[in-house]
């Protein structure tokens, strides 16, 4: 195998492509008379031929793939022989689908016997290798999926043999997962049609499926329940048309069997088995849209209400899951959805909403959050139902509040808070009982708790009003709970205190949903308590990594809401003062000994400056403190994260002239040098990540205009892409490219004519390039940079550069056709270079460059052919199913000293 094809990536294909982009060069420039073609020493490679590849329209069974076909089932067939891997076995059952969905199955067959005798060969599984028995399980089901071949393959009873319950459960392969998991695929692809399901019911196939629905494997048991609703939504196929639904003992044999089965299971005191039962409904609820599904609800729904009077009630999560299925689908008609208006859904014993309500009040505290959140982001559901649903989400908080609450004395204010959580809500002992019984059951409600109601705020169905000051002081009070700060004023509170003292998870699922909490109208009472339990959590010692980075977070979108509850931009009064007490522990923090509180410390510094970095009274507090000076010293950080965090803040501080505050001549020189660091980091730096932080803030300076990029932006450009030319890193060189763009952009827009009446002359839009900005473009190395780019052994690096060539040629390139070029001394040595690019050796140097031979290289190439090639896939041209059974057959024998290569 040659090493073009092991490399993976577009390169291999990208010399054949350039083969005729270069040729297309030379013969315009023959034409023009300007430069004389050098002779190939290689022809350009032959396009593949379409049809032949992976991805095209149409994929046939070509004669040299027909040729290779007995051979390769031979070795399928004999076990001495080894296979290639699981990934060949996938792609050919990929390639024997598309050839089924576009030809006969039959004829298919019939044109090549080898075929059969491998499937026939498989009703020895002894004899098979476990994989080569799974890939053909998958083969005949697809082959057996259009009914005539189906009938083809039953007259020998080979679907028999390899899918009835007699065969398939003797073979000592079955113990084998993929076995088993490729036997369940076989059957979903021959369940087409109506003689598939004869053959279903009739086989005892679908008795095995009911019982791999326990299978050992999570992923068998889980096919095993998608293909029982597949087969019952095949068997309930064309009875929706107008006709009246017949009861269940009415329905096909397969369908009759499945909810009798479900019935079985339901009965079962296994909760395993009440839940396999639980699953297969959930899932025809949630794939099926028609009338039936009334009936089978009709059929089922008291058996599901009476599983919520068991103690305790089996597979809670899955009657969850079943229960939302079911409310989410209504009841459907030939003009839609209108409801639960049936008499069977509407009746008190089956309907869902009062199932819905039972089930809220049979559960435990942690099992109804995810009923309770499900409920609530329903579209049509009684109100009733979404105020107890609410309540129940907000009971953990509720009993927070309560168990808090000051005494002794009259109640305080977060006794009546709790008791406004609670109004019209039951329930409140249990969840106390779970609070109190145990750290993980503690700790697992609140963290739900909090997830639940952060993502209920942000959805259209939030309720109204939105309890906004009750939950602020709840989150409050948990952080202090798990800081130690809470005053333990009862015994319930004292063992929360215990309970929560230190849990960092609670921390963090609190942090976000206090910074979910900005979203709403605050009064300024609960903003400064807010603030307080930020900064005591961003100031502590205790405070983990993760906890500060959440801290941060949530103060950033504080500090935002306190802007706009001022009314304007800047930052309120109280949101600065806050800020003078901030900044101190900022400082600390990027100092601390741990590298994950550098990092986010520079994050958050980097979005302060980003939002108020150009409000006086913030400049003033952040130049008055060492932050600045620290965050420039953390551009040598020993760890690659934190040197590409300060390079950004560094890099937005600059911009907005908050560096440093000189106080000697070496600190004003370290300050002017800020551009010198940034451009040694990108030239020096081991690590990919300062390195692109860098080109990001320099393609952020070019494009604002930034006062030391504008004052040399050539020689900042050159300097620039002389260290992106050589790195390694495709991201670095990119965002090289990016530069590049704006860069081109800024410089077209200073040699576009300025009149007024631009608009109404065609002329002042011209495409003819104005000669200085041409002579701009041949001076820099900008051209030679992109043009090299092109032939990057990365693909987006070369998609970037054909881009932006076709950019600058639209740009550039006058539309009234090709002009003559005149001849240049450099002409001949930049034709050779391209000759040495196209056969890889790109370190030979381009050349001075003409405007007149930049023009016509850029309207010579295909450049809209090559950025068609360059958006296919790496290895299109070697995808083909010729290819891979040559591959196949290439592995006989060597699969152990050389792996397949399957691209």
């Amino acid at each position: 195998m040659g090493p073009e094809k092991r490399r993976g990536l577009w390169w291999c294909e990208a010399k054949a492509l350039w083969g005729g982009a270069c040729g297309c060069v030379e013969r315009s420039l023959r034409r023009g008379g300007a430069w004389v073609g050098v002779e190939k020493r290689n022809p350009p490679r032959p396009e593949a031929d379409p049809g032949k590849c992976r991805g095209a329209s149409v994929l046939i069974m070509d004669p040299e793939c027909s040729r290779l076909l007995p051979a390769l089932c031979a070795v399928l067939a004999d076990p001495r022989q080894p296979v290639a891997d699981d990934t060949c076995l996938e792609k050919l059952l990929d390639w024997f689908k598309t050839v089924t969905e576009t030809e006969s199955s039959l004829q298919l067959l019939q044109d090549h016997p080898c075929l059969v005798e491998l499937l026939s060969h498989v009703l020895k599984p002894q004899d098979v290798s476990p994989r080569v028995l799974s890939f053909a399980l998958r083969l005949a089901g697809a082959f057996a999926a259009q009914e005539d071949c189906f009938q083809y393959l039953q007259q020998g009873d080979l679907l028999l043999g390899l899918f009835g319950e007699a065969g398939a459960l003797g073979w000592s392969a079955w113990s084998i997962p993929s076995v088993r998991s490729g036997w369940i695929q076989g059957l979903c692809a021959l369940a087409h049609h109506p003689s598939a399901l004869h053959f279903l019911a009739d086989s005892g196939a679908v008795d095995t499926v009911f019982s791999l629905q326990g299978d050992p494997s999570l992923f068998v048991a889980s096919a095993a329940s998608q293909l029982l609703v597949y087969i019952l939504a095949l068997s309930m196929q064309g009875r929706d048309a107008g006709s009246p639904i017949p009861e269940v003992a009415a329905w096909p044999v397969c369908a009759q069997k499945i909810v009798s089965h479900v019935q079985e299971s339901l009965h079962s005191t296994a909760a395993p088995q009440v839940t396999q039962a639980l699953n297969v409904l959930t899932t025809t609820f949630g794939r099926c849209r028609s009338p039936w599904m009334e009936v089978l609800w009709g059929q089922l729904s008291p058996l599901v209400a009476s599983l919520l009077k068991r103690d305790p009630i089996p597979a809670a999560h899955s009657l969850v899951d079943l229960l939302l299925s079911v409310a989410r689908l209504g009841s459907w008609d030939a003009a839609g959805w209108r409801g639960w208006e049936s008499p069977v859904l509407s009746s008190a014993a089956c309907g869902p909403w009062e199932i819905l309500a039972q089930t809220l009040h049979r559960l435990s505290p942690t099992q109804a959050g995810p009923l309770a959140l499900g409920t609530l982001k329903l579209q049509r559901c009684p109100q009733e139902l979404r105020t107890q649903a609410f309540g129940i989400l907000l009971q953990p908080l509720a009993c927070i509040l309560k168990a808090t609450a000051q005494a002794p004395g009259p109640p305080g204010k977060s006794y009546h808070l709790a008791s406004g959580l609670l109004d019209g809500t039951a329930g409140g002992s249990m969840t106390v009982d779970t609070l109190l019984s145990s750290k993980s059951a503690c700790v697992g409600l609140l963290c739900q708790t909090l997830a639940h109601l952060e993502e209920l705020q942000t959805l259209p169905q939030c309720p109204s009003p939105w309890p906004q000051e009750p939950l602020l002081d709840a989150a409050v009070i948990i952080l202090r709970l798990c800081d130690g700060s809470a005053d333990p004023s009862s015994s319930g509170a004292g063992r929360l205190c215990g309970t929560l003292a230190g849990c960092i998870r609670v921390q963090r699922a609190a942090l976000d949903f206090l910074g979910t909490l900005s979203q709403g109208m605050s009064p300024q009472e609960s903003m400064l308590q807010v603030f307080a339990i930020l900064l005591k959590n961003l100031e502590s010692p205790e405070s983990s990594p993760t906890v500060l980075k959440k801290a941060f977070q949530a103060t950033l979108r504080w500090l935002q809401s306190s802007v706009k509850t001022s009314g304007c931009s800047d930052l309120s009064p109280d949101a600065l003062l806050f800020l003078g007490e901030l900044f101190p522990v900022l400082q600390k923090r990027l100092c601390s000994p741990c590298w994950e509180v550098r990092d986010s410390a520079l994050e958050f510094l980097t979005h302060l400056s980003q939002h108020w970095g150009g409000q006086a009274d913030f400049r003033e507090e952040l130049q008055s403190s060492e932050v600045p000076m620290l965050a420039c010293q953390l551009l040598q950080d020993p760890e690659s994260y934190v040197r590409a965090s300060a390079v950004a803040a560094t890099g937005q501080l600059f911009s907005r002239g908050l560096q440093a505050t000189p106080t000697s001549s070496e600190n004003l020189q370290a300050q002017q040098g800020l551009l010198m660091d940034l451009m040694y980091i990108l030239s020096t730096d081991s690590e990919g990540f300062p390195r692109r932080a860098v080109l990001q803030v320099f393609t952020q300076w070019l494009r604002d205009g930034h006062a030391d990029v504008a004052r040399d932006t050539e020689w900042f450009v050159t300097t620039v892409l002389q260290a992106v030319s050589r790195d390694l890193d495709w991201e670095v060189r990119v965002q090289g490219l990016e530069l590049v763009q704006v860069f081109l952009t800024q410089t077209l827009g200073r040699f576009r004519p300025r009149c007024p009446y631009a608009v109404t002359l065609p002329e002042a839009t011209s495409p003819t390039p104005h000669p200085e900005f041409l002579r701009t473009l041949c001076r820099l190395p900008l051209f030679e940079f992109v043009f090299r780019a092109l032939f990057d052994c990365d693909r987006p690096v070369a998609q970037k550069a054909c881009d932006l060539l076709l950019f600058l040629r639209d740009e550039t390139a006058p539309s009234s056709g090709p002009q003559e070029t005149r001849d240049g001394p450099n002409s001949a040595s930049v034709e050779v270079a391209l000759q040495r690019w196209q056969e890889g050796e790109q370190g030979q140097p381009l050349g001075d460059l003409e405007p007149e031979a930049m023009l016509a290289l850029l309207r010579s190439l295909d450049l809209e052919g090559l950025q068609g090639k360059l958006a296919k896939s790496s290895d299109h041209i070697e995808k083909s199913p010729q290819s891979l059974l040559q591959d196949m057959l290439a592995t006989v024998g060597m699969l152990e000293e050389n792996e397949a290569d399957c691209y």
